[in-house]
């Protein structure tokens, strides 16, 4: 088993989150796949963006917020 950190990206309406998670390899069939703790956090980043609540989510990933542009 080996773990490998890996950023994944959430983005719900005009913000983006940057969450550090490890994804774990076995030789097994379901790999990778994260751990409990890390879908968690997923999921408290977001539900804490979902509800407006920045400083909630800002402690658990950095945010963005994303502008749209017209080119």
């Amino acid at each position: 088993m080996t773990k490998k950190p890996h950023i994944k990206l959430i983005h719900i309406g005009e913000y983006m989150a940057e969450v550090e998670v490890e994804l774990i390899e076995t030789p097994e069939g379901w790999s990778p796949y994260l751990s409990l703790e890390d879908a968690q956090k997923l999921d408290g980043v977001r539900e804490a963006l979902r509800q407006g609540d920045l400083q909630k989510a800002s402690n658990l990933a950095h945010l963005y917020k994303i502008t749209p542009l017209t080119v």
